[in-house]
């Protein structure tokens, strides 16, 4: 059996579930293999500066806060959301995690959950690709090869295919998160679920 996760790096809620998905992850992993999967919500005609955003985030991540307990962090908050110029884009995060599963795909849910906190918590900037080589030395790969792979244009095609699979499976909200066995898929979340409520679903399938 095989988990799917479908998530985004720029997705809010997404943030927030990180925990959930690594601990269920650290639960099951003997037992399921894992894809992630990036589903490209900020592409195209929404890709822009943040500030023209920031409105609706300067409210929305504090619900995020409050109903999954993460914290967003001033890097964030006062040194892109407030500063407002930084470009709001899904495609490089996409292309950073496309990358590192060719290197390391059974550690990609915890790749996409320190992507996530590098941008939410840290601060850094979705399309300044020389910030994602030191995440990666993280999990001991070569900052400056990894750069460098994410600007081969063959990486970009690689996570534009996963957008279109994204769609493909029906996705129109992040996080989702699916049972794949013998070619049929379940649903066992789709948007913020808590961990008990993943389980459950989980042990539903399973029976």
């Amino acid at each position: 059996m095989k988990l799917v996760y479908v998530y985004d790096a720029l997705c809010g809620w997404c943030y927030g579930f990180s925990p959930v998905i690594t601990e269920f992850h650290n639960n099951h992993k003997e037992e399921l293999e894992v894809e992630v999967i990036s589903g490209g919500m900020i592409t195209g005609g929404r890709i822009g500066p943040i500030g023209e955003v920031a409105g609706y985030i300067s409210q929305a991540y504090k619900d995020v806060e409050r109903a999954t307990g993460v914290t967003f962090g001033k890097g964030f908050l006062e040194g892109v959301l407030q500063e407002g110029s930084a470009i709001f884009t899904s495609i490089p995060p996409a292309v950073a995690l496309a990358v590192f599963k060719q290197h390391q795909p059974e550690q990609a849910i915890l790749f996409a959950a320190r992507l996530q906190k590098a941008i939410y918590y840290d601060g850094i900037k979705p399309v300044d690709y020389e910030a994602y080589g030191p995440l990666a030395a993280e999990f001991g790969l070569d900052s400056d090869a990894f750069v460098a792979e994410m600007k081969r244009t063959e990486n970009l095609q690689y996570a534009r295919e996963e957008f279109q699979r994204a769609s493909e499976l029906g996705v129109t909200g992040f996080p989702s998160v699916f049972l794949e066995h013998e070619g049929q898929l379940f649903v066992l979340a789709r948007g913020y679920v808590p961990l008990s409520r993943l389980e459950d679903a989980y042990l539903k399938v399973r029976k």
